[in-house]
């Protein structure tokens, strides 16, 4: 735990008590503030004390007396309207912060040389894959690397700060929208596409989010930028003409004349001006596709940027075991593969799967995302049919129809097992049982996580009954 003490002997009002929440509040009153922790929710209150949290209903206390809110990333901030807590915090002229901003604001208090190295990573799509690469190639390396934020530990629950410790971070755009004080020494900014604009007030608002993992970066810093979209490809020319920081191109799609690339899996160097090859992507197993391809120019950017060798990173990104939840293969019952990639979340995610099979038995829904399945629609003759949950079943259905078979299912073990059926007695080689939702979960499950982790429960338990029961 990183205990934040610039609140110490001061009152200090949590609200929204996830993951996020209830590590922000420990490392408060670690710190000696007095900690106010609420949450709407009553079934998470509970779990909060179960976790030792006393718990204190900030509605009914004086707005005075805190000398700050801080607020979990999940609860709106600005739009579509600032929830009532935020409103109270402005009225009563309450500081809000998020815990990346506490966590930048401990780092900043320490003297220069006593801090630790960060690296964050931002983007619509991969950046769970790029911070877990870029982690395991530097523990891979030897070095002290502590991974967290967005994905698996929250970043105030990491191990407590050290001038020899590299903070990999993936940064999301809710966190970014509550930090002002973060430096990184690396940013890694790997693409860009419509996504939460709801909580946003439009691209345009997206955009300036994740534009933030910039904002205090010196000429001794770098910017890793993407540059297989034209929102990045503009991001990166415009860093590089304005500066400080030092600007890397990445790219899966293009051969470039400075910059890292990986040109048909072959990852190129060509950063001094010179095209240097490092190594076949090819032998990297837990990264296949174009789309993981940009993960790995992007993570091989960042640790050079960190001073790794390249052929220390090529090993890295060999020895990959890739990531839970992101075309994680779960098993397979009498030839019938199981994928889960419930990390995909929107259309563009759920493409970069799509696109890395055939013979595919589609498990998709939720709740879906402003522009659905739409932009899917060359991917379809790769689907032999698909299974649609929740709430996105009638839409998905109405656009599937007439071009992919479909079925609906209501529930994922409904979908999972008439899934299985068809794709068992289809007759043809290597089917796959697909589940990537393109929608969001919380129609159903708590998060992604859930619902990948109930996915892999469903197809563990066939393995050893369901099989008699479905024949």
């Amino acid at each position: 735990m990183i205990p934040i003490t610039e609140y110490a002997g001061r009152d200090v009002a949590v609200f929204g008590l996830g993951r996020t929440g209830l590590s922000a509040a420990k490392a408060l009153k670690a710190g000696g503030a007095r900690v106010h922790a609420w949450d709407d929710n009553e079934d998470t209150r509970r779990k909060a004390e179960a976790a030792g949290l006393t718990l204190s209903d900030i509605n009914k206390r004086d707005w005075q007396t805190f000398a700050a809110l801080v607020l979990s990333p999940g609860i709106p901030y600005k739009f579509p309207q600032p929830h009532r807590i935020v409103r109270m915090a402005e009225m009563t002229g309450v500081p809000v912060v998020g815990d990346m901003e506490l966590f930048a604001r401990a780092v900043q208090s320490l003297p220069e040389r006593g801090r630790p190295k960060i690296v964050g990573i931002t983007g619509t799509n991969g950046k769970s894959t790029t911070t877990a690469l870029i982690g395991h190639i530097l523990k891979h390396a030897g070095r002290d690397a502590r991974i967290g934020g967005n994905i698996g530990t929250g970043v105030l629950d990491l191990a407590a700060l050290h001038a020899n410790a590299i903070y990999v971070l993936e940064l999301s755009s809710y966190q970014l929208d509550l930090v002002k004080s973060l430096h990184c020494n690396v940013a890694v900014f790997l693409n860009i596409s419509p996504d939460h604009l709801d909580r946003h007030g439009g691209m345009e608002g997206y955009q300036a989010a994740k534009m933030r993992i910039f904002q205090n970066q010196t000429e001794r810093d770098t910017a890793v930028v993407g540059f297989d979209d034209v929102i990045s490809q503009s991001i990166a020319i415009g860093l590089a003409a304005r500066g400080p920081a030092r600007v890397v191109q990445a790219s899966s799609s293009y051969a470039l004349g400075r910059g890292v690339s990986a040109v048909d899996g072959r990852l190129y160097d060509s950063n001094s001006g010179n095209a240097a090859f490092i190594g076949n992507l090819a032998e990297c197993a837990a990264l296949p596709g174009k789309h993981n391809h940009q993960n790995a120019v992007a993570a091989y950017a960042a640790c050079r940027a960190l001073g790794l060798d390249p052929q220390t990173i090529m090993e890295g990104l060999r020895t990959f075991p890739g990531l839970a939840h992101r075309m994680e293969r779960v098993g397979e019952i009498e030839g019938v593969r199981f994928i889960n990639d419930s990390k995909a979340t929107n259309a563009q995610a759920a493409e970069q799967a799509l696109k890395s099979y055939d013979n595919i038995y589609w498990i998709a829904g939720g709740v879906p995302k402003s522009d659905g399945i739409g932009p899917l629609a060359s991917y379809f003759p790769r689907i032999n049919k698909a299974y649609l949950i929740g709430e996105a079943e009638e839409a998905f259905t109405a656009t599937l129809k007439g071009k992919v078979p479909t079925q609906g299912c209501g529930t994922l073990e409904n979908a999972v097992k008439a899934a299985f059926r068809d794709a068992r007695n289809a007759g043809i080689d290597n089917p796959v049982i697909l589940l990537s939702p393109a929608c969001a979960s919380f129609d159903q499950f708590r998060d992604f996580e859930h619902r990948g982790d109930t996915f892999r429960s469903i197809v563990e338990a066939m393995m050893p009954t369901e099989l008699r029961e479905l024949a």
